[in-house]
């Protein structure tokens, strides 16, 4: 019986060949999941030849990742983007297969339909569903939680929602064939739409940068920034959420506020911060809060400008979070002012 032939010619080897090795050395979580981004024939022509490779010797297997490793780094510096994606997916993918892949990575988390929906805000999805059929707004509230279905449902027009209601009293199980049209309907006509307009704004990002720079460094980016352009500079500024900005919390929000921070910062916050804010946090405390509160800002005497910069971020960070769970509400005083972030 002759000895089993071990793999050891690089250069005789072929593209499919190079390929099949390098999936095989990638392990089989990591090739499957390549696998999903190939067509049929291309699956064929690998797992045919995968098949037939037999040993290959570990040398080999080395200078083919070398190779590939080689060649990808000699490509220079790479820029990922939503868009240059994309344009990568069309060329390889139909246009059904692509669309899905982007709303999965654009869209909001989550690996089913429903579970996505769960992350959409109830006032966006509300919006959407007012204008469907009430017998498909039914289906869509029965599929996802009851807390986010109440918000959903408080938010439609009263008569259409007392619609949805009937129809969510009368339906039986739904039938596959009707779910998954809806199914299909929300991934087409919603989660496309909703992603397509769910980018990030460019100056809300650099916003929440700079809400989180020490105040020095803040200021410089600021001030070079209104040199090149005044606009932006202007539109970042009004974004921005800073310390003085939770002089907006009404007195509930204040006093939430105090119950959740570290005390040793507030008092390092409180020692940078205006006599106006100082006034507010001070006027929600207890008489003897508010004296044990002054007695240790007094003996903590002169501190650094950076410890009560990062005790305001603490803060300011503390006062968002609060807000995005729905404990506070930041406003400028008014009904549609409020700023929940």
């Amino acid at each position: 019986m002759s000895s089993l032939r071990v793999r050891e010619d690089y250069r005789g080897l072929s593209g499919p060949e190079k390929a099949s090795i390098l999936l095989l050395a990638l392990g089989e979580e990591q090739a499957a999941r390549l696998f999903v981004f190939m067509d049929e024939d291309e699956i064929k022509e690998l797992s045919q030849t995968m098949a037939l490779l037999g040993t290959v010797s570990s040398t080999l297997v080395e200078r083919l990742c070398v190779e590939f490793v080689e060649q990808i780094s000699s490509t220079g510096a790479l820029v990922g983007t939503y868009d240059s994606t994309e344009r990568l997916l069309a060329k390889v993918l139909d246009r059904e297969k692509v669309d899905a892949i982007m709303e999965e990575i654009r869209g909001p988390a989550g690996r089913t339909m429903w579970e996505k929906l769960a992350n959409v805000s109830e006032a966006v999805l509300a919006n959407y569903l007012k204008n469907e059929y009430p017998q498909t707004v039914a289906v869509v509230l029965s599929k996802v939680k009851p807390d986010h279905a109440a918000r959903v449902l408080a938010l439609l027009p009263d008569s259409f929602a007392l619609e949805v209601v009937m129809r969510m009293l009368r339906m039986e199980s739904v039938q596959k064939e009707v779910l998954d049209d809806v199914e299909r309907t929300l991934r087409n006509e919603f989660m496309s739409n909703l992603a397509r307009t769910n980018r990030r704004d460019a100056h809300e990002m650099m916003a929440e940068i700079f809400n989180n720079l020490d105040r020095q460094t803040e200021s410089k980016f600021i001030t070079a920034l209104e040199e090149r352009s005044t606009e932006s500079a202007e539109k970042i500024k009004a974004l921005m959420f800073t310390f003085e900005d939770l002089g907006k919390l009404d007195p509930t929000g204040v006093q939430t506020l105090l119950r959740a921070v570290e005390k040793d910062k507030m008092a390092l916050a409180l020692k940078g911060a205006s006599e106006t804010l100082r006034d507010l946090f001070f006027s929600n405390m207890s008489e003897r809060g508010g004296k044990l509160l002054r007695e240790d800002m007094q003996a903590m005497g002169p501190v650094r400008l950076k410890e009560v910069d990062e005790a305001q971020t603490y803060m300011v960070q503390l006062a968002k979070d609060l807000a995005a769970r729905g404990e506070i509400v930041i406003s400028e005083g008014k009904a549609d002012d409020e700023l929940v972030y």
